[in-house]
């Protein structure tokens, strides 16, 4: 069993001030397989003084500079793909097939920063077109300062690189405390920033929970932005802890997300699209297109395509090769998607496919891949985000029901359109209140293009340039010309 009892901070592992030690579990086995500190208040004070320290000249660098450190990161963790494959596959329960879409996704927001860096030179010091004759005014891009990074669990190091690699590209450092839960792949993170020399102090990474890192983070004076990815319940807390001080924040937050499928569309093909929306990583994914939106006429070919695809799953061993559902990530989450089932049960839903249709795994956290039909939007299961390996569907009678339905909901973070026409599938796409809207394809997320939502998902984007935006100041300079 490994013991991580130390914090990175300065560029050194020393002894935590915390004196709780968390638990690490291999959701598969079901057993503890780390130890790691809670860390308390004293550890995130060291950290934030050694980011200030550190943040002057690590701005002072340049953009170009930065950027060769962020292709270091990006190398190394190539270099190590098979072992963290495995370590994520091991501590978050995820198929080898899908950790590995995690890493690959990581090492290429790494390198598109590394890019964004580089310009980031260029365009100090731009000239402002003013109408006012004998006045010139140049626009400059400052880093924010220091920034505490919140990663959640369900996809480590993919959502660690959304926040570290524009921050240090920004010129920013950092004080990065990964989920409690699946905290052992972005260990490496402190291992490869020795490696590549990263100056001390530039990034900084704090193992605990809410209580002993989370929410002395959020509430230190000296953190000047909070990133944080998660739940409502702790975004909103992040939020007034940072507003005391009126510092900045980035909330990805929950979601609620539909997929509509129109009366054009191929039901074979829908199905795949279906399936890769809600059941990749479990169900654990904030985009999941959990809301089913089907027009009648297609309706029951739908349903049938996905029981069959359903049926077909392979679920066990996540290191196992052909294994297509690995469990939840820690028997908190299954317990949390149960309560949901059980509102079901007790709500008389119609179950399309369900724990009743299969035979799950002897050992660890597994639930069935679920689908209700007919669900009514009063439904809490309709309107609340589960976060598991359930699908909710009901049927449309045209586009304006299915757009109006989709819509009628807390959340705006994404959705999908699938529809024999692609121009329809565009224009109705459009009419969506939500940030990220695939059509005819499954979840493409890319570094070039904004990740963030509407409503209640949150504040802010991340990824392409907004999400360096995130981490820069505006400043002018106006004078004579």
């Amino acid at each position: 069993m490994q013991l991580l009892s130390q914090q990175f901070i300065n560029n050194q592992w020393v002894a935590s001030k915390g004196t709780r030690m968390l638990d690490v579990m291999n959701p598969y086995r079901e057993e503890r397989i780390a130890q790691v500190t809670a860390g308390d208040a004293s550890d995130v004070d060291a950290a934030v003084h050694a980011a200030r320290k550190a943040q002057p000249a690590w701005q002072a660098l340049g953009g170009v500079a930065r950027a060769a450190y962020l292709e270091g990161f990006a190398d190394a963790l190539e270099t190590r793909r098979e072992s963290l494959i495995t370590l994520s596959a091991t501590n978050n329960g995820k198929p080898l097939m899908e950790a590995g879409i995690d890493l690959d996704d990581a090492i290429a927001c790494y390198r598109y920063y590394a890019k964004q860096a580089k310009a980031l030179d260029t365009r100090q010091g731009e000239p402002v077109n003013v109408e006012m004759e004998g006045v010139e005014a140049r626009t400059y891009h400052d880093p924010v300062g220091v920034v505490g990074l919140i990663t959640p669990w369900n996809f480590p190091l993919v959502t660690s690189a959304w926040k570290l690699a524009p921050a240090l590209a920004a010129g920013c450092t950092v004080v990065l405390k990964p989920s409690e839960v699946t905290p052992l792949p972005e260990q490496v993170l402190a291992d490869i920033a020795l490696e590549i020399n990263l100056p001390a102090g530039v990034l900084n990474l704090l193992n605990g929970d809410g209580e002993g890192i989370g929410a002395p983070l959020t509430r230190h004076p000296g953190v000047d932005k909070i990133s944080f990815t998660g739940s409502n319940r702790v975004g909103e807390a992040v939020m007034q802890a940072a507003s005391a001080r009126t510092a900045s924040v980035s909330l990805e937050l929950g979601g609620k997300s539909p997929i509509i499928v129109m009366e054009d569309a191929d039901p074979e093909q829908a199905a795949d699209w279906v399936m890769a929306g809600i059941y990749f990583n479990a169900g654990q994914i904030c985009s999941a297109t959990s809301r089913l939106l089907v027009h009648e006429n297609v309706a029951e070919a739908l349903y049938a395509a996905l029981a069959e695809r359903m049926d077909a799953l392979t679920l066990g061993d996540p290191l196992a090769e052909g294994t297509d559902l690995g469990p939840m990530t820690s028997a908190k989450q299954r317990e949390t998607v149960q309560r949901y089932l059980n509102i079901a049960a007790q709500e008389g839903l119609t179950a399309v496919r369900d724990a009743t249709h299969r035979t799950l795994p002897d050992q660890g956290y597994f639930l069935a891949p679920t689908l209700y039909r007919d669900v009514p939007v009063e439904s809490r299961l309709w309107q609340e985000e589960i976060f598991g390996p359930v699908l909710c569907a009901r049927s449309v009678v045209s586009e304006a029901e299915a757009i109006a339905l989709a819509d009628d909901s807390a959340y705006g973070l994404a959705a999908t359109v699938i529809s024999g026409d692609p121009e329809r599938a565009k224009r109705i796409g459009r009419k969506l209140k939500a940030g990220s809207i695939w059509y005819n394809s499954e979840q493409l997320v890319l570094p070039e293009t904004a990740w963030g939502g509407f409503k209640r998902s949150g504040i802010g984007r991340e990824l392409g340039p907004w999400g360096l935006s995130a981490y820069l100041e505006v400043k002018h300079v106006i004078g004579p010309a």
